[in-house]
């Protein structure tokens, strides 16, 4: 089934300074970031960035500190103009909107999840989680239905009466999860959301996240500098470098092909077992399936499962299954050679 693009991101540059106009001409000629501000003093914020965003999927965009990922975020939504460029949400010129037409995309079709929870500290903790219903006139009695819901799905719904200030931190990004669900938009938009969190409850915003994922199939772009956490949560993986992409495409294909040296670095301290999926390294079946197997494995396995599974035997063969189809074979000897990492040419031999 063809996947449907529910924002679109086309030929975008933001540039930071008094003549932006002026600096495009300069960057589009190979200036880059650095010699941008040190000749004529503007900062390069995006270079030339195309991202198709699919309906339902999660878009994750990481990067180091200064890479642009926050700025690209903003563009969404239009807290930050572009210097030149496109976004379409649902097919519509998001650019060419009047200050009504954007208030009804912030309000209605596009929610926010911020780093720092942006929680009202005045309000209860079910005042919050329906701010945006109460924006839109919604009246207290609907929007308390629709927040009650939302807290009760993420574990909050006894908190209502309470204020942040009562919370801790991972329960304050709870609402504020809430906040964004509780507002019915289709495309949810998180920056850095879950990186001031302690390591334990981010893993558990994580699970969250994908949990509720995968009932409400929203549209997420997803802001982290962190790459297991993007590989955990990407379909669609965007890696940025000094406003520039580096890389996207699919986390698994990126982990096994990583086309830079940039990008090298990143995946080399990976558990390359734990997080490679089987799907990713077997072989399609092409015709009759294979016979004498050492048994089934599902295509969604990770290859951790799948040594423990073996029991370290690396003559066996088993058969890929989805959904209790075969469709294809995986060699322990192909799974072995996964855990290298590949070297470009470009970076030669460690």
């Amino acid at each position: 089934m063809p996947k449907h693009i529910k924002v679109s991101i086309r030929n975008l540059f933001k540039i930071f300074g008094e003549d932006p106009l002026t600096a495009l001409d300069y960057v589009r000629n190979g200036m880059g970031k650095a010699e941008l501000l040190e000749q004529h003093q503007h900062v390069l914020g995006l270079q030339d960035i195309n991202v198709n965003m699919n309906e339902g999927e999660v878009t994750v965009v990481m990067g180091l500190s200064g890479s642009g990922k926050s700025t690209l975020i903003r563009h969404l939504n239009r807290l930050i103009e572009p210097t030149v460029g496109e976004i379409d949400v649902n097919g519509e010129d998001v650019l060419s909107y009047n200050a009504g037409e954007l208030r009804k995309l912030r309000r209605e079709t596009m929610s926010m999840v911020f780093q720092k929870f942006a929680l009202l500290p005045h309000r209860t903790v079910l005042e919050n989680a329906g701010t945006l219903l109460k924006v839109r006139g919604t009246s207290r009695n609907e929007f308390t239905v629709e927040a009650n819901k939302w807290l009760e799905r993420v574990g909050l719904r006894e908190f209502s009466d309470h204020y942040p200030y009562q919370l801790s931190g991972g329960m304050q990004q709870r609402v504020g999860i809430a906040r964004a669900l509780t507002s019915n938009s289709p495309i949810m938009l998180m920056d850095e959301a879950f990186s001031a969190l302690d390591p334990l409850i981010r893993t558990d915003m994580q699970d969250l996240l994908l949990e509720l994922q995968t009932e409400l199939h929203k549209t997420i772009m997803f802001i982290t500098h962190d790459l297991d956490e993007a590989l955990k949560l990407a379909d669609h993986l965007v890696i940025l470098k000094d406003g520039f992409i580096v890389q996207q495409g699919e986390p698994q294909y990126i982990l096994l092909n990583p086309n830079d040296p940039y990008i090298e670095d990143f995946v080399s301290d990976i558990n390359r077992a734990r997080v490679l999926r089987v799907r990713s390294i077997m072989t399609p079946i092409r015709g009759e399936v294979p016979v004498g197997a050492t048994g089934e494995v599902s295509d969604n396995d990770t290859l951790e499962d799948i040594i423990a599974y073996s029991k370290g035997d690396v003559s066996s063969v088993y058969i890929v299954t989805k959904d209790g189809s075969p469709i294809g074979t995986l060699e322990m000897s192909t799974l072995v050679k996964a855990l290298v990492p590949r070297v470009t040419a470009a970076s030669g031999p460690r």
